[in-house]
């Protein structure tokens, strides 16, 4: 599993903030309560921003979203990869296309499409299996859209919940594109090129949770 242990210039586990975090947060007696433990700190300390998006490989970088405590799927599962890799647990990177009816009106007006291709999770070696992890949306996130929120036992895989609190419609996959021992910088951003033309010319401003507390306020 050595790979899967090792840093990498996005999955930068050996940076002293990395390590630092790590060491905070990695708290139990077993590699699966330690592991739980960090998904949980990924989750709810790094904000889910999808209005502020950099795809430049520092942008992507580990270090860089925990730095700025903000990130969309993507960059989180880099960070969660590069804490459980810290921490000694083997950790890489997952991919699918989903429908996510989790957005707001400024950000399916940008992208054009309730599309997310390239949608990221971690897959974490635990107890002899690979486990999938979806860090993404912060518990304060999930309030203001109604959700509930996505937990990880470090037994089951941790997936994004078909409905919302309400049996609306939230999350579909629609594409598996695998597991990577590292970011596939170059394909994201070739795709994303393609199915969201002009999208980093054109990111929406604002701010991604308290639009979408007013859209989703109770009348």
């Amino acid at each position: 599993m050595s790979i899967h242990l090792a840093p990498t210039p996005a999955i930068d586990s050996e940076h002293p903030a990395i390590r630092a975090f790590a060491h905070k947060h990695a708290r139990g007696d077993s590699e699966r309560e330690r592991a739980v433990s960090l998904y949980l700190a990924v989750r709810d300390q790094i904000r889910y921003d999808p209005y502020r998006i950099d795809l430049s490989p520092a942008g992507m970088r580990a270090s860089t979203t925990l730095r700025q405590g903000h990130g969309w799927c993507v960059p989180k599962a880099v960070l969660m990869a590069a804490v459980a890799r810290a921490a000694g647990i083997p950790a890489q990177l997952g991919f699918a296309d989903v429908k996510n009816h989790m957005s707001t009106e400024k950000l399916r007006r940008t992208m054009g499409s309730d599309l997310f291709v390239w949608h990221g999770y971690t897959e974490l070696w635990i107890d002899g299996a690979w486990r999938k992890a979806t860090p993404a949306f912060n518990l304060s996130l999930c309030e203001k859209f109604g959700l509930l929120p996505l937990a990880f036992d470090g037994v089951h895989d941790s997936l994004y919940h078909p409905y919302d609190r309400a049996g609306q419609r939230h999350m579909e996959y629609v594409n598996e594109r695998g597991s990577f021992d590292d970011l596939p910088l170059d394909r994201i951003t070739a795709d994303f090129a393609v199915v969201y033309p002009g999208f980093g010319q054109a990111a929406p401003e604002g701010d991604f949770a308290e639009d979408a507390g007013r859209e989703n306020a109770t009348p």
